[in-house]
């Protein structure tokens, strides 16, 4: 019932770029966006969090991504700005810093570039300083047995 891994939610694929296919200028998509071929431009989600592009270990993308939820396993060339969650495959090649909120990384991928912690909401702070009553030092005498 409980598995203890994340689910993540169902991918609709509504855009598919196909392994033969090749585009010159930037694309901006909402929904699920598949890309198997290559990508000479920028890409980002048209509309809410829920969009989603997936790259597949042949596919190539040289440009920025903008996408709330990303999966790589191929190569990109330019920053990755993932707002929810970044998945990057065995086979994912990214030269460019990635920007991310959650992220998931599977051994083999690489990243050349600045990897950059970007939380949704507030950052609530944590103090780590004892109070007085925690740094007083307990002597044999004091100590109780």
């Amino acid at each position: 019932m409980f598995s203890g891994k994340n689910q993540r939610p169902a991918v609709r694929i509504d855009t598919l770029v196909g392994r033969n296919t090749e585009i010159s200028g930037d694309l901006s998509f909402s929904g699920g966006l598949h890309v198997d071929g290559t990508v000479r431009g920028n890409i980002s989600a048209s509309n809410g969090p829920e969009s989603m592009l997936s790259l597949s270990q042949h596919g190539v993308i040289k440009g920025e991504i903008r996408v709330p939820h990303v999966t790589i396993n191929g190569t990109v060339e330019g920053d990755v700005y993932a707002e929810q969650r970044l998945e990057l495959g065995a086979e994912a090649r990214v030269t460019g810093d990635v920007h991310y909120n959650l992220i998931e990384m599977t051994v083999g991928a690489t990243v050349d570039g600045k990897m950059v912690h970007k939380p949704v909401g507030p950052i609530l702070a944590i103090s780590h300083q004892k109070s007085a009553q925690d740094s007083t030092p307990v002597s044999p005498r004091n100590a109780s047995t």
